[in-house]
């Protein structure tokens, strides 16, 4: 690698280093999958004494038009020829790194690889991957690369799931959004996003698999209100992640929810979202959070989802209360023996249809859409949703403090929609 001056960024690092069998990586536009492939290739190419690898891209042209130049430029110092007109490049060791189309499979039949990467992975035909290419890494025990950006929820998307939820140790998933290439300058992300619709900005550049018009939630629904209603109390709903995983690893298994701390004001008109606090903390900084957006808001009632992560910080949060001298109730917050998903659409749905949400713009805004956009999805995390969702019990329970929290229901007409 270092004769080849090998140049990643850190997300191509993580899964360049990783061993396993099959890699699967739904990433944004300019991520540099492509970089990564290339290199990938080149690697690969070189530890085979001969033979092939394969480059398949959608068609051959395609693969033409990203992946030519730049092996050319990155394997430079190892290519011994090329040869444009086949599209096949053959690196000083005798292998051949061959660029191919999906779109004409036939000349991908009968052959032995040892390593081969799917370009745009969700614009091919499935039965490429199923009937042609799996058969011919079986006597080599060949890797695979797949890379792509979403489109919609089809078989990259399953293909995609299945990396990052089956218990199968040949594969593995990866997800990547623009942001995550520090070479690409944020304002021109930003500024992209200012001229497409939602969905195409999170499909292009955030990666997201979901379905267009499927969505429990609109994006025409979203109402941003950035003065603050002079109507209205405060509530503070708070979402606690354990805090065992803080310091790990990320892992298939492991998907490093986020606490957060949802702040809405509350009226007789609906709720305004002045900011969802969101991240992974451990269970001090946790109450020293929950403690500041207490002091700040000043919130008539306070919620904590019950559970050991509550029990586990409700000492800290006490110690900082006797410290400032300044005291307040904490609520504790259940699922009312209801599902997730129909709390979130209980507490939720009906009130963005009706415009009796409106959000704050703040640096929390993307991350909130995103979840609750995709929602429900297992590889996606909605807890900034949830914590907002809690805010239906919490602001229930503050109007009727004798009734049990497990019957609580909705206070007003638009939840349960």
């Amino acid at each position: 690698m270092t004769d080849l001056n090998v140049q990643l960024l850190p997300w191509q690092q993580e899964v360049f280093s990783d061993p396993t069998r099959f890699k699967v990586i739904a990433a944004g536009r300019r991520t540099g999958k492509s970089r990564l492939a290339a290199w990938l290739l080149i690697i690969n190419g070189l530890s085979e004494k001969s033979g092939q690898v394969f480059y398949v891209a959608p068609t051959q042209g395609q693969a033409r038009d990203i992946m030519w130049t730049l092996l050319l430029e990155l394997g430079h110092g190892v290519i011994a020829s090329s040869h444009v007109n086949n599209l096949q490049i053959k690196l000083v060791n005798g292998c051949t790194i061959a660029l191919k189309g999906a779109d004409r499979p036939e000349t991908m039949r009968g052959v032995s690889l040892k390593f081969l990467c799917m370009d745009e992975y969700a614009d091919m035909k499935p039965a490429v991957w199923e009937q042609i290419l799996r058969p011919a890494l079986a006597d080599q025990k060949g890797h695979a690369l797949f890379i792509g950006t979403p489109m919609g929820r089809n078989h990259f998307y399953e293909l995609y799931n299945y990396s990052k939820l089956a218990e199968d140790e040949d594969f593995n998933g990866w997800h990547f959004t623009s942001y995550d290439n520090p070479l690409l300058d944020p304002k021109e992300i930003e500024s992209a996003e200012k001229s497409m619709s939602r969905y195409s900005f999170r499909q292009e550049f955030l990666a997201s698999f979901e379905a267009q018009g499927s969505e429990l939630f609109k994006e025409e629904d979203i109402v941003f209100l950035e003065e603050e209603p002079e109507e209205g109390e405060y509530y503070i709903a708070v979402d606690l992640a354990g805090f065992t995983d803080v310091n790990k690893v990320k892992t298939k298994t492991n998907h490093l929810d986020e606490s957060a701390i949802a702040i809405a004001k509350v009226s007789t008109s609906g709720w305004w979202v002045a900011d969802i606090k969101h991240g992974r903390w451990g269970v001090e900084e946790s109450a020293r959070r929950i403690f500041e957006a207490v002091r700040d808001y000043k919130p008539i009632s306070v919620g904590i989802e019950k559970g050991i992560a509550k029990n586990a910080v409700l000492p800290y949060i006490t110690t900082l209360m006797k410290q400032k001298n300044v005291f307040f109730r904490i609520e504790e917050l259940t699922h009312g023996n209801k599902k997730k998903v129909d709390r979130v659409v209980w507490a939720l749905q009906g009130r963005f249809e009706h415009g009796a949400i409106r959000l704050a713009k703040g640096s929390w805004n993307t991350q909130f859409l995103d979840q609750l956009f995709q929602f429900p999805n297992p590889l996606v995390h909605d807890d900034l949703i949830d914590s907002l969702a809690y805010i239906d019990q919490l602001a229930k329970v503050a109007y009727n403090m004798d009734m049990d929290i497990d019957e609580y229901e909705p206070m007003d007409a638009y939840a349960g929609y």
